[in-house]
């Protein structure tokens, strides 16, 4: 095999060529600082602007309502620090599934301001306990409620808009981390009523190192970090004309392809799971009600075998992985299939396989065959 295979879009993704044209043209044309009042920061203001309403757009929000951040990560952790000291939050309640962005942010503010914390129930299939949401709910203590919309290791998709009504019903805040749908799945926040969700642009083939927060209309928060008015006084710093121009790019084509390419990608994960278990009859699919583009497994294998096998993957130029790419370096089993799966169940190996648009059936049957002869079944 000479080709090598991509399998980890839950990571990273590939930048579109049509989103590398159009940052190279904001870096050849509008390379003025759009803080300066002259014509060439005029124009790079002008083109964050048009990025911003674009965002904006996919969303069915306003423009004012998004604010540019570096990523996931600092917009998980602004809007988390930002509703204990700027919205008087006593209380979250978040999952023992989200993504460490949020749980460790969670944490710090324990610790830092000893806010009460909640861990909703997950079911075995990976989904959020909705009653005991409620019952959470129930106490009557000002509550930001915190909860992804894709969880990142599984791709089981939370009802947000179900989450979203709870929380108005119980006059409490709510922030998802819509890392993993941005750009995957429609958003309309005008039928989801969230108080803040986050996106990063490298999740839909847009550049690293850019992000955005939404925070809905009349809701007031205070910066991160301070030295310059930037993003309405929200966000200091110089902005990246480029790299908003990329995700905004990078947004709106993955919009326009988005029932196209999610098909495509549903008919890819149809057939690895086809195809694996037709060599591993007792694989077991981790989640219930998943995104097109994850898919996670418990191979029925001896643990011995699982040593070595994301090496031998990767040297037989596969990528894959074991779950969030922010812990890939971790020995520790995934606090996520620790919620779901039974301590032997625990003990199998696992692995994530994520998919887009560029890969192709004969990927799909190359994995599979390797997997099996690497696995000796």
């Amino acid at each position: 095999m000479n080709q090598a295979i991509y399998l980890d879009h839950a990571a990273t993704t590939a930048i579109r060529p049509e989103v590398i044209v159009a940052m190279t043209q904001a870096m050849t044309e509008h390379y003025g600082n759009p803080s300066s009042t002259h014509a060439f920061g005029r124009q790079a203001k002008s083109a964050i602007e048009l990025a911003r309403k674009s965002i904006a757009q996919a969303l069915h929000v306003s423009g004012q309502e998004i604010i540019f951040t570096s990523g996931g990560t600092e917009g998980n952790n602004w809007i988390i620090q930002s509703a204990i000291c700027d919205l008087k939050v006593t209380r979250i309640i978040t999952s023992r599934i989200e993504h460490h962005a949020v749980l460790h942010s969670v944490l710090a503010v324990q610790e830092k301001y000893g806010v009460v914390v909640d861990y909703v129930n997950i079911l075995p299939n990976g989904a959020v306990d909705m009653t005991h949401l409620v019952t959470l709910l129930s106490e009557n203590q000002k509550t930001l409620v915190s909860l992804m919309h894709v969880n990142n290791e599984t791709g089981v998709i939370t009802n947000i808009q179900h989450v979203a009504q709870i929380c108005k019903e119980h006059q409490a805040f709510f922030h998802s981390d819509t890392v993993q749908s941005v750009g995957k799945m429609a958003l309309n926040l005008q039928d989801i009523q969230a108080d803040f969700i986050v996106g990063t642009a490298h999740k839909f083939h847009g550049p690293k190192g850019i992000g955005f927060v939404f925070v809905r209309k009349g809701l007031v928060l205070q910066p991160l970090f301070f030295g310059g008015e930037q993003e309405k006084g929200w966000r200091a710093g110089t902005e990246s004309v480029p790299q908003i121009v990329g995700m905004a790019k990078a947004l709106t084509w993955a919009m326009q392809h988005l029932e196209q390419e999610q098909a495509y990608i549903g008919l890819l994960k149809n057939q690895v799971i086809f195809e694996l278990k037709n060599h591993f009859p007792n694989l077991k699919i981790n989640g219930e009600n998943t995104i097109n583009s994850i898919l996670n497994i418990s191979l029925p294998l001896f643990e011995k075998k699982y040593d070595m096998l994301m090496f031998q993957l990767d040297m037989k130029k596969i990528a894959v992985s074991r779950g969030s790419a922010c812990q890939s370096g971790s020995s520790k089993p995934s606090h996520v299939l620790k919620e779901m799966l039974t301590e032997l169940e625990l003990q199998l190996p696992h692995l994530r396989i994520s998919l887009g648009y560029e890969n192709k059936p004969s990927e799909m049957s190359t994995f599979v065959n390797e997997l099996k002869n690497i696995c000796h079944v």
